[in-house]
């Protein structure tokens, strides 16, 4: 789900670079000293699990934990975001510097999805989890075939979107047993809904 460098208009990715750095300063703002060790191993895990790719319906596939991130670190799951995927775009040409920008709105708006999802009232706790995993998964899909669209691609990369549907349910299957994971062995990582 990374755009690649050159894809979309230049005036795009400048645009979507000074909205990132504005999403940085906000959500990264008086971080606390104990909040850096937890958003540096959930930084190491987003970028492990994205290492791991699967096929389906012709493509290829890699969970991303977006949601997960979204419910452990709120706001910060943005910075984390973005600073996945700049190792990923260094090491691997996985997006690249010039979408940094675009990539780390799409997918750091999937995690707060996936945050919002997760502070749904009404829903029991494995219900949101699997929510938040699923936003966290394919709200990035439906923006970045929206942008492809309204760059003059065409709709066709709709039909990618739905096939993140299944990569999302598998994201939300993730989420909801990594959080009855905590739930049992570390409760106090998870923030109230």
């Amino acid at each position: 789900m990374h755009i690649a460098d050159g894809v979309m208009p230049a005036a795009w990715c400048a645009a979507a670079h000074a909205v990132t750095l504005t999403g940085l300063y906000a959500c990264g703002r008086r971080i606390d000293a104990a909040e850096v060790s937890r958003m540096g191993l959930l930084s190491a895990a987003a970028f492990t699990i994205s290492l791991v790719h699967f096929p389906l319906a012709g493509t290829s596939i890699h969970l991303g934990l977006y949601g997960l991130l979204g419910v452990l670190l709120r706001q910060r799951a943005f910075p984390v975001i973005f600073a996945t995927l700049l190792f990923q775009a260094l090491l691997f040409q996985h997006g690249g510097l010039l979408s940094l920008g675009l990539n780390s709105l799409n997918l750091g708006l999937g995690a707060m999805a996936g945050w919002a999802a997760w502070r749904t009232p009404g829903l029991g706790e494995q219900a949101r989890a699997f929510a938040a995993g699923f936003a966290g998964m394919f709200v990035p899909a439906l923006l970045l075939a929206t942008e492809f669209a309204a760059s003059g691609y065409g709709r066709g990369f709709f039909f990618i979107a739905g096939v993140y549907a299944i990569a999302a349910a598998a994201e939300g299957a993730v989420t909801a047993a990594a959080i009855g994971f905590f739930r049992r062995m570390k409760p106090e990582a998870l923030v109230p809904a």
